[in-house]
Formats: C-alpha cells, structure tokens, sequence
C-alpha cells in the first residue's frame, strides 16, 4: 500500500476489514477486471466472492445478520473496490441505497422480512429515479402509482424508469412514482410521491406481470454492471409494499438515500483516481526516452505531484462527508463538495495517466484505456457536477444568509 489516501482514526475491525478487501481485489478483481470489461460480462464470480465476505451486509444491523459498520467503513470498502473496477462498486452502492432506506424508513414488517437477505446478498437490490425525459429534475417524474379500483387497497404503477443499475440481477427495485391521493391540486410535487418495493425475478424481458425490462443498455464504459430500462404497465403493488407504509414520502426517503450514494460515488472517483496515479507512476519509471526513465523529466513530475495532490484531497473529502452522515447530522453541503470534487480530479487524474502513457495509453492492452472510459460517468452519476454546484451554492446561502 502507498502513502496516498491514508485514513486517520481507524478502529482494528475497520483496518482489518480494509485489508481483507484490498486483498481481495489485488487478487480476485484486477487480473480479470479488464477482460471481464471488454467482453461487457457480468462478474459473476467477482460478486460471490464478494457475498462471501460479507460486503452486501456491511451497513446492514447486527439484528439482520449484518456487520452493523459505519458509512466511513462502507465509503472506503468502495474506494478499494473501485481501485479494482468501477463496475463492481456500482452493484454495491445500488444494493446498499435500498438497504440504508429500508434501515432508516421501512416498516418493521419490511425491516425483518428484507434485511436479513439482503445482508447475505440472497436478495440484490437496486432504486429507480430517473426516466428518458427527467435527467436530474426528479420532481418531474410521471410516473404513477394509484390505488387499484378492485378495493383490495393495491397500486398499479404505470410509467418508464431509465438508467436503472442492477436492473437485470436485482430481486428487488425501491422506485419513486407519483401518487395524487391525498394531496389537493397546487401540492409542490415533491410531496406527491412514493417509494414502493418491488419484488421481481432476476432476468430481462417480462420479469413478472406487468414489469419488463427490456435489457441493457450498451455503454461507453461502466460494463460488466447491466444498466437498464424498467416499464411498468398496470404492475400490481401490495400496499404493505409501500416504503415506510405512507404515501407522499417518497421523494424525502430517496434524497436520503441519495446522499448515502454520493458518498459512494466519491469513493469511487477516489479509487479510480488512485488507481489511475498507480498506474501513472509504475509506468513513468519504467518507460525511457531520451536515455532515462521519464519520471526523471521535470514535466513528468509535475503532473505525478497534481495527480498525487488530487488524489489526496478527494480522499480527505469524501472521508469528512461520511463522518458527518455517520455522526447523524446533515450532509448534504459535504456529499455534494465531495462528490463533485472527487469525480472531476477523477477525470484529471486518469486523463494525466493516460497522457504519461503516451500512444500506449490508447491502447486497450493497457488498463489506463479502461479507466480513460469509466471516469466520465462519475461525472454525472447520482446527479450531474452542475447539480452537485447547485446544491452547494443553496446550502452556502442558507449557512451564510446575509442580515442586512
């Protein structure tokens, strides 16, 4: 392990789970991870493994046979994962979203009849904002859920979602869809909506009556993972199937989610960033032009110190915005600095990598080329860079709101 990225104030137990999952990914994940992602396959073997360490329960209870950690914990799991490959991280954070809102808003009867399989990984999950025309306005979902005119107290939802991570290989989707019941006309939209649990077969195609997903959609990069559509078309959903077993909270259970996968997304432009500087500066000491290493040329050391500073400070970012969501309190203005910071020196530092590779660098025998692909969608995964600028900017007038 290098210098870089250190965490300060490590319990024994995290330092070992840490170790146990940087183990992992030296020798399970990155001797396959870039053949595994050229030929866009699942990594099947990569994820028991994965369940086998118990990493689908790491956030999850003690009293649902999980391992009870911290977000700290989970955040720098995620940050050795994506070291790995990006792709893997993304099938935990989605599991793990689902998993935080379950543990934070579900019904007791959701608690216990959810969360002890998804602590072993029996059950996947995935959440489900977005739709073709929504981008990051999600108080614009059209998507609906209304009660079933039979009286039996069901909703059929009807609607298209879009950009739906795990879409293919979870058990079970928490989908945001608009439900009027209740709220008279003029109601601000966030106030409309709901999360509901929706259990499904594993699978493309028509996955259960009413639900389709019609496969995955092909990517730039962050392969491997299937991302995908989901179609609802008069789906039947019990009411006890209703996160938290109200209406009109969907919109607030999701944004706390949401924040949880921000902290995510960081980790993840951290772990791809300090691959990429691993891979810059192994590569800078051992290619030689005009009679000496390149690292030994000014010019190569100046971007090995840039590289090597971002990576740094998007490490420390995102490790403060995770303490602050573990200590309880809100954490928005961090998540979303971090979030932001983390993606863009993400992109800087891995463009770096590839620039000290030269023409080899565009080569997809070199594992930068791989990296050159997936840092893009860190930029706007769990909301956009100019979204996570708009946040920041509100919450900064709110904290610094002038009295003249």
């Amino acid at each position: 392990m290098g210098r870089l990225a250190q965490t300060e104030g490590l319990t024994e137990i995290q330092q070992e789970i840490l170790t146990t999952v940087r183990n992992f990914v030296d020798k399970e994940i990155l001797p396959v991870a870039t053949e595994l992602e050229h030929k866009d396959e699942y990594p099947t073997e990569i994820v028991e493994g994965l369940k086998e360490l118990g990493i689908f329960g790491l956030m999850i209870p003690e009293e649902y046979g999980g391992l009870g950690e911290s977000l700290l914990t989970y955040a720098l799991c995620v940050e050795e994962i994506a070291r790995g490959w990006m792709s893997v991280s993304g099938i935990i954070n989605t599991h793990f979203i689902v998993a935080y809102m379950l543990k934070q808003h579900g019904t007791q009867e959701q608690k216990d009849h959810f969360l002890p399989k998804m602590a072993t990984g029996e059950i996947r999950g995935a959440f489900s904002m977005s739709e073709p025309g929504l981008g990051s306005d999600v108080s614009a979902i059209t998507s609906k859920g209304v009660r079933a005119a039979d009286g039996s107290g069901d909703f059929l939802l009807n609607g298209q979602k879009m950009w739906l991570t795990n879409g293919g290989s979870s058990t079970l989707v928490a989908v945001l869809c608009r439900t009027d019941e209740g709220h008279p006309e003029g109601t601000a939209p966030h106030k409309s909506m709901t999360t509901f649990l929706m259990e499904k077969e594993p699978g493309f195609g028509q996955v259960r009556p009413g639900l389709t997903i019609p496969g995955k959609i092909d990517k730039m990069g962050y392969k491997g993972v299937d991302t995908t559509e989901l179609i609802m078309d008069d789906l039947r959903i019990p009411a006890d199937r209703v996160l938290g077993g109200a209406t009109g909270r969907g919109f607030y259970q999701m944004m706390d989610g949401v924040e949880v996968g921000r902290v995510n997304v960081a980790a993840r432009g951290c772990g791809v960033a300090q691959r990429a500087f691993e891979l810059g500066i192994a590569y800078a000491q051992q290619r030689h032009t005009f009679g000496k290493p390149i690292s030994g040329h000014q010019a190569i050391q100046f971007k090995l110190a840039e590289m090597a500073t971002k990576v740094e400070a998007a490490h420390a970012l995102m490790v403060g915005a995770a303490r602050k969501k573990d200590s309880g309190q809100r954490n928005d203005l961090e998540a979303g600095m971090a979030k932001y910071l983390a993606s863009e020196y993400c992109k800087e530092v891995v463009e770096d990598a590839f620039r000290i590779h030269g023409g080899y660098g565009f080569s997809k025998e070199y594992e930068i080329e791989r990296l050159y692909r997936e840092a893009p969608m860190l930029l706007i995964g769990e909301g956009t860079a100019e979204i996570q600028k708009m946040i920041v900017g509100r919450r900064l007038l709110e904290e610094y709101r002038s009295q003249g």
